[in-house]
């Protein structure tokens, strides 16, 4: 998709209708900024916008989406190249997809990652008590660090499931399918 062209078609059909760039974003419910940021290419309209441009103008999604009008005859190609363009540019990899999901995880759950680097900092301030003879602190400090690590393992796996069920939600699992009679 060319969102230079797609925007130039937006401006081109609005002109037709004599409209201005605010008349317009008061129809559809947006700013004259939306409007301009379609116009110059700088965005896209959502799928709805895409709906309601399409019934202003009475022209088709399709024709949207190509910058220009299509010809009956043409249609059907304009609308296969448009949809093939659309997934090839919204679909993920199942790595970026676990990329994702793994920050996602993470910004959530910082709190406790914090925690346990401060239990992690507390295994080696008890360390070096231990070196230093003070047995009790050296104890109490390797039960407080292992807790924190216990801790730690625990959240990772807890992660790994919560990455893998939201990554491998959109691939069918051949075992679980059952079949329609």
């Amino acid at each position: 998709m060319n969102q230079m062209k797609i925007g130039k078609f937006i401006a081109t059909l609005r002109k037709e209708k004599n409209m201005t760039q605010e008349q317009l974003g008061e129809k559809l419910g947006v700013t004259n900024k939306t409007i301009s940021r379609w116009e110059n290419g700088n965005y896209m309209p959502d799928v709805e916008m895409l709906s309601l441009l399409s019934k202003e103008f009475g022209v088709s999604i399709n024709e949207i989406i190509s910058g220009e009008r299509i010809a009956t005859e043409d249609f059907k190609e304009a609308a296969d190249n448009n949809l093939v363009t659309a997934l090839d540019n919204s679909s993920f990899t199942l790595k970026e997809k676990i990329a994702f999901f793994k920050k996602k995880w993470l910004r959530e759950h910082i709190a406790t990652i914090v925690l346990c680097i401060i239990t992690w900092i507390g295994l080696v301030a008890m360390l070096a008590l231990k070196l230093r003879g003070r047995n009790a602190y050296a104890l109490l400090g390797a039960i407080s660090s292992t807790l924190g690590i216990l801790f730690y393992v625990v959240l990772y796996n807890r992660m790994m499931v919560f990455v893998e069920d939201l990554a491998y939600r959109a691939v069918p699992d051949k075992r679980t399918e059952t079949k329609e009679p």
